[in-house]
């Protein structure tokens, strides 16, 4: 592999909105990481907005992308139907591969993903960028360390307003998999099994509407077990007037409060409430600085490519979520 000035030279798959916003500007400013080209669809739009970001290369097909040989690694932003066969294209190009989160359609197709990387000889890892939060870090330290007591149950909720989104498949079972489940609901799944440092033994679902086999649900609640014997829940929803992002954990001895924990760039306040306090009484709070989480998350991967690492978040991961998502929406399998 040749690099520049030690850099990972990425390429953008699937280059849209959610791209231009966070992931483009989060390799500029990664400092072992550099955006050499993008794909879109159309030719002359994925050229119009290579030459606005000073990207040296841009086509309108992956296999272009990924034969490429300034291209190192691939960041997989399409929409979630693509993700699996783009990942196997990559990979049998020889290019590392950061795939979006939900990891693929479904666990048949994380399999296939894993397989054909592990053939290759290339990096998988999965973008579930609040593991690389310290707030999330915090609140599983404090956890591991008892600060809590036992956990008992744990809760998790996204909702936002999906019809401001610019993903105008969002509600397409053929291309998003599931609605706010595969959307945000596995944010929430993964904040919970990072934390308790635990993994789901069963799950239940209430789905609205009944999704169909062309048509997602639009609001969803999930219950967890957790092998250890922690009781957990997801919140999930489309059809939100607000942008709510909480995520609870409550223990024999304590409860630790989060709000907008997939956030980055700002202080997050962590909330302690330990046994004994009355209800008058003030939790104690600290303030977590969260960083960009995208930058986190792109220069771990990078270096994981250079020092020849498992990254953080590998397709196992993505394959553990992805199980707990096709039970959850086995209603309609």
């Amino acid at each position: 592999m040749t690099m520049v000035s030690g850099k990972i030279r990425f390429g953008i798959v699937g280059f849209g909105r959610f791209a231009e916003k966070a992931i483009a500007p989060a390799i500029q400013l990664s400092t072992n990481s550099t955006l050499v080209a993008l794909q879109k669809r159309d030719l002359s739009a994925a050229r119009e907005k290579a030459a606005s970001l000073a990207v040296p290369l841009a086509f309108d097909t992956v296999r272009e992308l990924v034969s490429h040989p300034e291209v190192d690694a691939v960041f997989v932003v399409s929409a979630n139907s693509e993700h699996c066969r783009e990942t196997v294209a990559a990979a049998e190009a020889g290019k590392h591969i950061l795939v979006e989160k939900p990891m693929a359609m479904n666990a048949h197709e994380c399999q296939k993903m894993m397989e054909v990387c592990e053939r290759n000889g290339v990096r998988l890892m999965v973008a579930h960028m609040t593991r690389f939060s310290p707030l999330l870090i915090r609140m599983r330290d404090m956890v591991r360390a008892g600060e809590i007591g036992r956990v008992r149950y744990a809760r998790a909720d996204f909702l936002y307003d999906a019809r401001l989104s610019s993903r105008v498949w969002l509600l397409d079972r053929q291309i998003a998999g599931g609605g706010p489940v595969y959307d945000v609901g596995v944010h929430c799944l993964d904040a919970l099994r990072f934390v308790l440092e635990d993994e789901v033994v069963s799950v239940r679902s209430q789905l609205e509407p009944l999704p169909t086999s062309k048509r997602t649900e639009e609001v969803a609640e999930l219950t967890l077990k957790f092998s250890r014997g922690a009781i957990g829940s997801v919140c999930c929803s489309f059809r939100s007037p607000v942008r709510r992002r909480a995520l609870e954990i409550i223990g024999d001895d304590g409860i630790l409060a989060a709000p907008d924990f997939t956030a980055g760039e700002m202080n997050i306040p962590l909330s302690l409430t330990r046994t004994g306090d009355d209800a008058g009484d003030s939790p104690f709070v600290e303030q977590v600085v969260v960083p960009n989480l995208y930058v986190a998350e792109i220069s771990h991967f990078a270096e994981c490519i250079l020092s020849r690492r498992e990254p953080l978040s590998p397709g196992l991961n993505g394959l553990q979520n992805q199980r707990v998502l096709d039970e959850a929406l086995r209603v309609i399998s």
